[in-house]
């Protein structure tokens, strides 16, 4: 899917860390891919979404919906088919999303 890897890009640009793609189609109703990413901090967290969701918007591309915004914290920003996660490293570390929807990674961690 090109808006994934647009979306991937872009968390590149803004200087986001630990930027992970996971494929949950069959795994989900909701969405097809989930992207991960962390910001060093709760203003890097909000500059990072903001930058996302207006060079989006410029090619018409807006969000179906941006929960967790006034925390930055974790600012999920749903756009279908991608959902993605922006978040602080402590609250990422805590909620383990990877671990959560990536078999692989959880068998990893099993050995």
């Amino acid at each position: 899917m090109i808006l994934d890897k647009e979306i991937s890009l872009l968390l590149e640009e803004y200087k986001a860390e630990n930027i992970i793609s996971l494929d949950v189609k069959n795994k989900s109703s909701v969405t097809d891919t989930m992207i991960i990413a962390s910001g060093r901090s709760t203003r890097h967290v909000k500059s990072i979404s903001d930058n996302i969701i207006k060079k989006l918007k410029k090619v018409k591309i807006k969000p179906l919906g941006i929960e967790g915004y006034s925390k930055s914290e974790w600012v999920l920003i749903d756009f279908g088919d991608v959902l993605v996660h922006v978040m602080h490293p402590e609250a990422r570390e805590f909620y383990s999303l990877e671990k959560l929807w990536d078999e692989s990674l959880n068998n990893e961690q099993m050995i």
